[in-house]
């Protein structure tokens, strides 16, 4: 489980057989889980300046692929103890979106994101979501896309400084409106069922 606040943008050092190795500062233990732009993975290997995940075939057919070169954002999970100045973040990647629009409002920048129709029923205004492992708030919805307002402490602090229109990033909606959905979805015996037990 992650917050979604970026503890380092860490480097690629190389992708190769489905093991990505990263330069980073912050070294972790050998199974520990990273999100790595927001992806929950696993330590394989520890270096001097880093670390090394491997992805799976499955993983890698879900994420922004072409996003894991050059630079990454990295987060480590977060302990039981830790304050959550963000938002619970799992690390599992829902979809890949588009990035529409990036305005500059002088002391904000507004972010407009589509993302695939189907996963926008867990997109909630003022609402949370994770776009590669950035905790944000949502402050409008359309149909296929929403919109986000962040400062600038955060835009030069992440990759988002970095981001182009039409650029493809990985997006985790609220874990909260995935599950009440699936509840309140379900077959009406077995939505009777889940009200009971809640009482």
């Amino acid at each position: 489980m992650f917050n979604g606040l970026i503890r380092e943008i860490a480097k690629v050092k190389s992708f190769n057989n489905n093991t990505l190795t990263i330069q980073s500062k912050y070294i972790p233990q050998i199974g520990d889980s990273i999100a790595i732009n927001g992806v929950c993975l696993t330590a394989t290997q520890i270096h001097n300046d880093g670390f090394s995940v491997e992805l799976s075939p499955e993983t890698q057919s879900h994420i922004a692929i072409e996003n894991y070169k050059n630079l990454v954002h990295i987060e480590p999970a977060m302990r039981l103890s830790d304050r959550i100045d963000g938002h619970l973040v799992q690390g599992h990647i829902d979809c890949i979106g588009e990035i529409l629009e990036i305005k500059n409002n002088k002391n904000s920048y507004d972010v407009v994101i589509k993302i695939p129709t189907e996963f926008m029923k867990f997109v909630i205004q003022k609402g949370s979501i994770a776009v590669d492992g950035v905790s944000l708030t949502i402050n409008d919805v359309w149909n296929d896309r929403f919109r986000l307002t962040i400062i600038p402490h955060t835009f030069e602090n992440t990759l988002f400084k970095y981001y182009k229109i039409h650029q493809r990033v990985n997006i985790e909606t609220d874990m909260f409106a995935r599950y009440v959905y699936n509840i309140f979805s379900s077959k009406p015996n077995n939505l009777n069922n889940e009200i009971l037990q809640w009482w």
